[in-house]
């Protein structure tokens, strides 16, 4: 369903939108055009006194998987990039898994900020994007998905999220959508 309104308590989380992330082969979507409209959504929040959550992950959860050990990762790797501007009241969560609920502070500090409706973009679309995004709509959060604001590692997968699982979650629209809805304070 296209995004048609925003609650007056909205928060933005924007996934993994870090050195080692933003390095990777993304599609549909480079992934400089994905940090370019995240920043734009980040500065749009702040300048509206509305928070601005930033969700790197460091490592993976404990499970085996069929994935081949990885080397080590460069040191700067979970590091956000800097055109995201970070700011001192941007609250930061690092996590383990797809998901930033998961053995992190995102509910309990969303809660006690009042947020009612959370907006979520980054990268990867069908990884941390889609996992944060059900876990929200799990939580009782509403979810509004700026589509054009999140990139995958293949357009195939991007698209499964966008068209099939999206609509489910939430409201779905474009970055410049999301903006003009934003509440004012």
């Amino acid at each position: 369903m296209p995004v048609t309104t925003l609650d007056p308590n909205t928060a933005l989380i924007l996934i993994d939108l870090q050195k080692g992330i933003v390095a990777l082969d993304t599609k549909p979507y480079q992934s400089a055009d994905i940090v370019a409209k995240s920043a734009k959504l980040a500065q749009a929040f702040r300048e509206r006194k509305l928070p601005v959550v930033l969700v790197h992950v460091t490592g993976g959860a404990p499970g085996r998987n069929e994935q081949p050990p990885q080397d080590a990762p460069p040191s700067d790797w979970a590091d956000l990039v800097p055109e995201l501007d970070r700011q001192p009241s941007d609250h930061i969560v690092t996590k383990q898994t797809w998901g930033a609920f998961v053995n992190t502070d995102l509910e309990h500090y969303l809660k006690a900020h009042g947020i009612t409706q959370v907006v979520i973009a980054g990268i990867a679309t069908a990884i941390g994007v889609e996992s944060t995004a059900r876990q929200a709509f799990e939580a009782g959060f509403n979810v509004a998905l700026p589509i054009d604001a999140m990139t995958d590692l293949s357009a195939e997968t991007h698209e499964n999220s966008v068209t099939r699982v999206f609509p489910r979650l939430g409201e779905t629209g474009t970055t410049d959508d999301i903006i003009a809805l934003l509440p004012q304070r």
